[in-house]
């Protein structure tokens, strides 16, 4: 006689609550993909910092250190869409493969000129300009290969996965240059940058084949390919409002660029506070990938991303109110914001897993690639057309009425395109349409 089934205990009921790994264990090609991408994110990051921390120390120049964020985000947009269309005209494993070992041997690069003490700024602005592009090809390979090997099922699992370990590397990642730089120099948060790099160049390698449908011969790379993708876009509304829903997150409320200005006039502690502020962001990110396992269960995946959205904006919204109308000196100022950008950062993350997963679904694999470059492109725009809003908002009523506003402005225009595009908060999983 076989034993009963096991009644449901705390140890299952937490399972349910944490992150789901089925795609780790069920499938071995994605998670070769996501140690190798989990590594190489930490990496990332450390190069990130670094170059910023270099570029200063032969420059002494806060405006030379923001010019490494123009020479990365230049060829982000510009190659986006058509690294896009690459994807979609040939071998995305063969795409991905090249464009990574481009970025491994940019690394490597970027590693000798700080040991061969170069000291060139000029030079890290190309190689940080080369990485970018590399980038733009990479990214939207790597994302259009994921739901040729993850089944449909297990994509929200596989999104939260990686957007947990992107949200670790983005607080590992600084914590790790500044002990790597201080301790042995630039050398060595290079040299750790280009060693781990080799995670993500194998976990490529060990792809299968995974050549155009119709074998390239309708999507050649090119203006007119990048159209077709843009075209299909215009017809296709849910799609369409993945990318506006995240629009009016990062154009009305990113708040990151008040962090400085806050803690030097509002909150008070420098660098320290504005360290604060953004790891309780981060963290939030961080909780909501650990604590995703429900998510694999929900079908209305629009109306969920348009919840979220509002719930980051009311929150931005809330962080505001407490610089505006806090007493001045509160020992509590500081916490509830913290708090406050914590379950921002937590409602952007579902947001993040639904919206990817709805893009990978209901997008033909003939355009996922180029659709994925539209996402590039918008994830690398949006933010910075947030910080022009935001910041020329906070030079005209002050830092927190610019948080208060663009937080309730952010949950207006999210309701109303919810109202205008009611197909999309109608959005079922298990019968997904475009």
């Amino acid at each position: 006689m076989s034993p009963p089934p096991a009644a449901p205990g705390p140890t299952r009921s937490r399972r349910r609550f944490l992150a789901d790994t089925t795609p780790l264990r069920e499938v071995p090609a994605f998670r070769r993909l996501w140690i190798g991408q989990s590594l190489a994110a930490v990496g990332t990051q450390l190069t990130v910092v670094t170059v910023g921390l270099q570029v200063y120390a032969l420059t002494s120049s806060t405006f030379a250190v923001g010019l490494v964020g123009l020479f990365a985000l230049v060829p982000l947009i510009a190659l986006g869409l058509y690294g896009g269309a690459l994807v979609d005209s040939h071998d995305r494993r063969r795409v991905a493969l090249l464009a990574s070992l481009a970025l491994w041997v940019l690394a490597v690069a970027i590693a000798a000129q700080a040991w061969l003490h170069v000291d060139s700024a000029g030079l890290l602005y190309g190689l940080v300009a080369l990485q970018s592009a590399a980038f733009a090809i990479n990214n939207p390979a790597r994302s259009a290969i994921v739901p040729g090997i993850v089944p449909r099922e297990q994509l929200p699992a596989a999104n939260a996965l990686s957007g947990t370990t992107n949200a670790i590397a983005l607080t590992a990642g600084p914590l790790l240059a500044g002990f790597l730089v201080g301790a042995w120099g630039f050398q060595a948060a290079y040299t750790v940058d280009a060693v781990t790099f080799v995670a993500a160049l194998a976990g490529v390698w060990r792809l299968p084949a995974m050549p155009p449908q119709d074998g390239g011969a309708t999507h050649r790379p090119g203006l007119r390919s990048v159209l077709e993708g843009i075209a299909f876009l215009g017809t296709r509304p849910t799609i369409r409002m993945t990318f506006l829903v995240d629009l009016c997150a990062m154009v009305f409320a990113m708040p990151r660029v008040l962090y400085p200005a806050i803690a030097a006039t509002v909150l008070g502690g420098g660098a320290r506070t504005v360290g604060v502020l953004g790891a309780g962001f981060a963290l939030g990110s961080v909780l909501a990938g650990l604590f995703s396992g429900p998510l694999g269960a929900v079908r209305r995946q629009g109306a969920v991303v348009v919840g979220c959205v509002a719930v980051y904006g009311a929150a931005v919204a809330a962080f505001g109110a407490v610089l505006v109308w806090a007493p001045a000196g509160a020992d509590w100022r500081l916490a509830a914001c913290a708090l406050l950008l914590a379950v921002s950062g937590a409602a952007d993350a579902v947001s993040s897993i639904f919206r990817g997963t709805i893009l990978q679904v209901a997008t033909p694999d003939a355009l996922r690639g180029r659709l994925q470059g539209v996402f590039i492109v918008v994830v690398a725009g949006g933010p910075r057309l947030g910080d022009l809003v935001l910041g020329s908002t906070a030079e005209a009523v002050g830092d927190g009425l610019a948080a208060l506003a663009g937080g309730l402005a952010c949950v207006a225009a999210v309701l109303a395109l919810a109202r205008w595009q009611r197909r999309f908060t109608r959005y079922d999983a298990r019968d997904p349409q475009p």
